[in-house]
This record gives structure tokens, C-alpha cells and sequence, in this order.
């Protein structure tokens, strides 16, 4: 009898040796005479588990992680083609603490289908979303995305339906859904996952989107740093061209709709959403004014709607099961789920995605384990590069928008990097300012010009030259930044550099308590 046998082929687990743990299955079955089928899955999202190899038994998939080449034969005589015990056992994936308290939406399939598998994905539900999104027509799926509260997943937080209605509503011989999947803030990586464990559920949002807007074309933009990604989207396409499900009549409708994947150069502002498009259109990719704004004059100059990875890979879900069941998930103003993505000094690193409204010291503690050094935390910077430091006396505050913006923080991508009690805050707010000044695309003189000058003052302040005239200077610069700048990149700097400077004064040289604004 064939044994099935799931190794990842995301890039973590790529990293971590899953392909030579691949070559040792195949020679210890082969030594064996044992046939065994090998089916290259995603990531579960328990990252420090990787490589996750999960067989299947009469019980259901067992897991064993995480394996090294070398522990292949061991595996082998402890019987685990049928489940046997093992010290890397872990027992059946979705029973594990760390995937048992979650509420998957968006990554249900991720881990547990084959990515290139085209019945593998409508076998999982794959697929009901479009189909009910035919039926409804335009008008009546952007009234479901409206039911659902969904918000940009980017970053911004922008009301998705209200984008896709001033689309729909605006009149152009051609419209284009863009999707920004130019994930380069620190600490994340769920963007990337899903394209490599569940790349037909970013298709099926991008074509929901294009029918409800009146597009006929979509680009995924991504970053050249993700090789497998790509190559999984590219398949993905390739086959759902081949099936009818992109292309010319989509499952026999009266709506066409087709897709292709394009690579950035890397550079970090092309993840603001006007550089993207000078890029995507073979510019060097600098920020444009507002307005006109992307959804009047976007790509090419036609109305465009540009959204993130995890906001499109959501819309399945609520075309399949309604806008007010995805509603009733999270609190306040941010609805539905959020894949959240615990990285840096943490025990169990990995993706956790839940209700709005955990708090961050549950999601850092509880789930994440503290810090992997077993040193105590001393912050957490959420929302990537530009997001603030958290100190841990604000651990109890909610994991959605309203409740970070209250305090000067956002929630961004997601992201969670952890710090425990040996960093420098102030080296981290400097490295905050060093970044900016490093990947400004220069066109506005406060993120520009600010930017260098921050740098500069900072290293007067870390020298111990005039530090408090040089505070005081800092945070009227970081005020300037953050009012004048023309995106978020200069306009965001400011969050770490001052929530820093606030919470941790002491890492600046300055007294231990909050440092107030310059006059």
C-alpha cells in the first residue's frame, strides 16, 4: 500500500532542510521497498516546527517535527509511516495548542492541500465564493464585502468596499485589480505563505474583485526575494486558466477576468501603493500626490483597486458564507479575522490568525511562548519596520485598529517582533530612522531630508552631546515627519523614534519617565 507523506515546500521549511529530508524519505522507502507518495504542502505556521512532515493513517495525519535529514531512519524504525511514537511526534496537527485556539479563515487550507492541486483546492470548499459571486452579480458583492466590515489587511485599514465601489462606479474603457503583495515589512510573512500553500484563493479573490468592479485584468506585484511564491502563483494561474477559471467567459459566465504575477526590485517604498504602480508600469517607483487617487487614475491612469494579500484572500470567504458571518468575528470597527505573525525573540514563532481582539500580551506570552532567550520582554514592535514599540505595561491592549491608533501605534501587516530586556531601544529607534532615510524614494524633503537629520541627531543624543536640546529637536523633527510627509513611509518614521524615546527613556541617556513634546 502507498503511504502519503506531506512535506512543505514553503520557504521556511525550504530553509530549514525540507528537501533533503525529502531525499532521505525517498531513500529509506526505497531501501525498504516501500511506496510512498510525497505531496509538497504549505506551512502549517508552526515555524519552529519546520520541517512539519505529516504522514497519513487510519487516525488521520500524524505530524512529526521538526525533522532533519538525519533523523529520517530513526523515524523509520520507530514505525511512523503508521503513526509510531517518536520523540519528534507531535500527534495530529490541528489538536496542537497552537493551532487549536485559532480561528482560521483565510489560512484553512494553507498546510493541508497541495498548492498546485486544482481538486485538492475545490475539495476544500475552494471555489464557492466565485460561484456564489456570480450569481450576485457586481452591485450585490460589493454590498456583501460592505456587510463583512472588511478593511485593508495592509496597513491602512481603509474600508475595502468603499474602494471598490468608487471603482465600479467610475467609468473607463478598462479597470485593473492590483494586488500588493510586496511584503517587506519586518516580522511577516503571511503574504508569503499563503502564496505558496494556497495560491487559488488569492485568484479567487483577485477574480471576485475584477467582477465586481468591472476589471478584466489583475498583477500580483511581489518582491523578487520569493522565488517560491512565484513559482507557485505562476502554476496556480496556469491551471486555472487550463480549467476555465481565468481567462475568457469564467466558468462559462459572461465575465472575463485574467491575472499574471510581476516582480519588484526590492525596494521597501514600492510597498506604497502609487511607487507600486509607477513600477508595475516600468518606473522607478516614487510616491505620487493625491489626488487623483488610484481608484480614479491608477494604473495606466485607469481606475484601479489595490489591495493587500490577506484582504483578497478574505473575500472567498465572505462571498461563501455572507458578510454578516464574517462580521461577527472581532470587535468594534475591526471585523472578521487578522493572520497574525509572531516573530524575533519568541519561543514559538509563527502564524496565528484569530478574532480582532486579543490582547498582545496573550498573543506574545500565552501563545508565543515569552522570549526564546528566557530573558524577561521588554517590547514588542508591531507593524513592521515603521510601527511603535509597545512597552509591556500596554500588553493588555486589543489587537485591532482603533485600540492602536489610541496610543500611537498601528497594527500595520500584522507583524509582531518581539525584544527582551537586553536591547537598546534607542539603537532600535535610530536603526527606525537609518531605514527611512535608506528607502526613501526622496521626493518630499521631510521624509528625505528629515530622515538624514534624524540620523544625525540621534547620534549626537547616543553620544551624550547636548542630549536634551537634541530631544527636544528630535521630537519637533518627528512632528514635522509625521504632518508632512507624503506617505506613510516618512509619515510613519515617527512611531518608533518617539514611542521609544516615550517609553524608554533611560536607553536615551534621559531621566526614567515619559518625555514630553517640545514646545
Amino acid at each position: 500500500m502507498t503511504i502519503r507523506i506531506y512535506v512543505p515546500k514553503d520557504a521556511c521549511a525550504i530553509g530549514c532542510g525540507a528537501d533533503e529530508v525529502v531525499e532521505a524519505i525517498e531513500a529509506a522507502a526505497r531501501k525498504r521497498q516501500q511506496p510512498v507518495e510525497i505531496v509538497r504542502n504549505g506551512s502549517r505556521g508552526m515555524l519552529w516546527l519546520e520541517p512539519l512532515v505529516e504522514v497519513v493513517t487510519p487516525e488521520g495525519r500524524i505530524g512529526y517535527g521538526p525533522v532533519e535529514a538525519g533523523d529520517v531512519e530513526g523515524l523509520f524504525e520507530a514505525g511512523f509511516l503508521t503513526g509510531g511514537a517518536h520523540g519528534l511526534r507531535i500527534g495530529k496537527p490541528e489538536e496542537h495548542p497552537f493551532l487549536a485556539k485559532q480561528t482560521r479563515l483565510t489560512f484553512a487550507r494553507c498546510g493541508i492541500i497541495d498548492p498546485a492541486s486544482y481538486t485538492d483546492y475545490r475539495a476544500h470548499g475552494g471555489y464557492r465564493g466565485l460561484e456564489r459571486a456570480l450569481q450576485l452579480g457586481p452591485a450585490e458583492i460589493i454590498e456583501e464585502v460592505k456587510k463583512s466590515g472588511l478593511r485593508g489587511r495592509g496597513g491602512a485599514g481603509f474600508p475595502t468596499a468603499i474602494k471598490w465601489k468608487t471603482v465600479a462606479d467610475a467609468k473607463a474603457d478598462r479597470k485593473y485589480i492590483v494586488c500588493n503583495a510586496d511584503e517587506g515589512d519586518s516580522g511577516t510573512f503571511a503574504d508569503r505563505m499563503i502564496m505558496e500553500g494556497d495560491p487559488f484563493e488569492l485568484i479567487e479573490g483577485m477574480t471576485i474583485a475584477g467582477i465586481a468592479v468591472g476589471a478584466t485584468k489583475g498583477f500580483v506585484y511581489t518582491r523578487s526575494e520569493y522565488p517560491h511564491a512565484i513559482w507557485a502563483m505562476e502554476k496556480a494561474i496556469e491551471v486555472a486558466r487550463a480549467h476555465g477559471m481565468l481567462g475568457v467567459n469564467i466558468a462559462g459566465s459572461q465575465y472575463s477576468f485574467d491575472m499574471e504575477v510581476r516582480m519588484g526590485a526590492g525596494a521597501y517604498v514600492c510597498g506604497e501603493e502609487t511607487a507600486l504602480l509607477d513600477s508595475l508600469e516600468g518606473k522607478r517607483g516614487t510616491v505620487r500626490a493625491k489626488p487623483p487617487l488610484p481608484a480614479h487614475k491608477g494604473l495606466f491612469q485607469k481606475p484601479t483597486v489595490i489591495n493587500n494579500v490577506l484582504s483578497l484572500t478574505a473575500v472567498p470567504h465572505i462571498l461563501a458564507d455572507g458578510g454578516e458571518f464574517y462580521a461577527n468575528f472581532g470587535m468594534g470597527r475591526s471585523r472578521g479575522t487578522m493572520p497574525i505573525q509572531i516573530a524575533g525573540n519568541v519561543k514559538f514563532g509563527g502564524l496565528f490568525e484569530t478574532a480582532f481582539g486579543i490582547t498582545l500580551g496573550e498573543l506574545i506570552n500565552d501563545i508565543g511562548g515569552g522570549t526564546a532567550s528566557g530573558r524577561p520582554v521588554k517590547a514588542a514592535q508591531v507593524g513592521g519596520p515603521l510601527g511603535a514599540y509597545v512597552p509591556t505595561w500596554q500588553f493588555d491592549l486589543p489587537f485591532d485598529y482603533e485600540s492602536f491608533a489610541a496610543k500611537d501605534a498601528l497594527i500595520g501587516h500584522g507583524g509582531i517582533v518581539v525584544f527582551d530586556e537586553s536591547a537598546d531601544m534607542a539603537k532600535m529607534a535610530r536603526f527606525a530612522m537609518e531605514f527611512c532615510s535608506v528607502e526613501s524614494c526622496g521626493k518630499c524633503t521631510p521624509c528625505r531630508i528629515g530622515s538624514t537629520r534624524g540620523v544625525e541627531l540621534m547620534d549626537r543624543i547616543m553620544a551624550g552631546e547636548r542630549r536634551e536640546a537634541n530631544l527636544a529637536t528630535l521630537t519637533d523633527l518627528c512632528q514635522t515627519m509625521k504632518l508632512g510627509s507624503l506617505c506613510a513611509l516618512g509619515g510613519f518614521t515617527p512611531y518608533p523614534v518617539l514611542s521609544a524615546m516615550n517609553h524608554f527613556p533611560e536607553d536615551f541617556g534621559a531621566p526614567p519617565h515619559r518625555l514630553e513634546a517640545a514646545e
